[in-house]
Order: structure tokens, then C-alpha cells, then sequence
């Protein structure tokens, strides 16, 4: 009798449900949770933000880049057209500028969304394309052309007219 009393009815069932735990450090499926700040402190509504954005989840960068390379070479060839009408250049057709912004859009949205689909996965199903891809790409794209045509038009073109004149 050494004071230790042996195995319990307890003990052999506490270290079965140990063995079928899973490891404590594997992340559960649910959202994230931050960790707490040392100071104790609740992060403000711009570090949130911030934190978010450099945090982004891969799909949506890759949707927003493939969204923003078709709205940077399309609104170049724009932009140039726009500048070759106010330059006074007689192209067939006449002045088409709200069709071609129209056209923009349009060119952007479709390839924004196919690159989208080419270059992002569906979630969790690694290497498979699908719908979900395609829709991400759309509904990154529209935001981005209507931005861009903001951007040509009314910071870009009045810097290009200042330095031409």
C-alpha cells in the first residue's frame, strides 16, 4: 500500500478520450478569431480594416489583380482613343465615346470574369473550375471598371491635358 491506487474505472476511459482528441493547435472550420492584444485593448475600426486587407483571402486577390490588369490595358487603348478625339482625329464612325465606355465595361466585367475562373479554384476542391469562380470575377470587375473610368477621366486625362499644354 504505497498510497497510489492503481488504475481507476476512470482512468482507462480518460485516456481513450485523450488518444481520439485531436491535437490541440489544429484550427477548427469555424471563423477566426483575433487573438487578443496584449494591452488588452479592443482594435479601432481603420487597424481592423487595415489588418483585413493585408489578410485578404487569396481568391479575392486573385480576382481583384486578374480585374485589374484587364481595366489598366483596356482603359489605356480608352484613353487614347478619347485623347485622339479631342486631338481633332477624323476616325470612321464619328464620335463614339459613350459606346466605347459602354464597351468597356463590358470587355472588363466578361474578362475579368473568365480570367477569374481561369486563375481561381473553387473552394475546397483544388484544381476544379466552376461558376463560383466566374461569379467572384464578376462581381469584382464591375466595381473596378466603374473605378477605373473614374480614374482615366478625372484624375489621369486632365493630368495628361496639364503636361501637353
Amino acid at each position: 500500500m504505497s498510497g497510489d491506487p492503481g488504475p481507476g474505472p476512470g482512468d482507462a476511459d480518460a485516456d481513450i478520450v485523450r488518444r481520439r482528441d485531436p491535437a490541440p493547435d489544429v484550427p477548427l472550420g469555424g471563423p477566426a478569431v483575433p487573438a487578443p492584444r496584449p494591452d488588452g485593448r479592443r482594435r479601432g475600426w481603420f487597424e481592423v480594416r487595415w489588418r483585413q486587407l493585408r489578410r485578404a483571402p487569396t481568391p479575392v486577390v486573385r480576382a481583384v489583380l486578374s480585374s485589374v490588369v484587364v481595366a489598366a490595358v483596356l482603359g489605356i487603348l480608352l484613353l487614347a482613343y478619347d485623347l485622339a478625339l479631342d486631338g481633332g482625329a477624323s476616325l470612321p464612325g464619328g464620335d463614339l465615346r459613350l459606346l466605347a465606355a459602354f464597351v468597356f465595361v463590358v470587355a472588363v466585367a466578361f474578362l475579368g470574369a473568365w480570367l477569374t475562373y481561369l486563375v481561381v479554384p473553387q473552394p475546397g476542391r483544388p484544381g476544379v473550375r466552376s461558376k463560383w469562380s466566374a461569379a467572384l470575377g464578376l462581381f469584382a470587375a464591375l466595381p473596378i471598371a466603374y473605378l477605373a473610368l473614374v480614374i482615366l477621366f478625372q484624375i489621369v486625362k486632365p493630368l495628361l491635358e496639364g503636361i501637353g499644354r
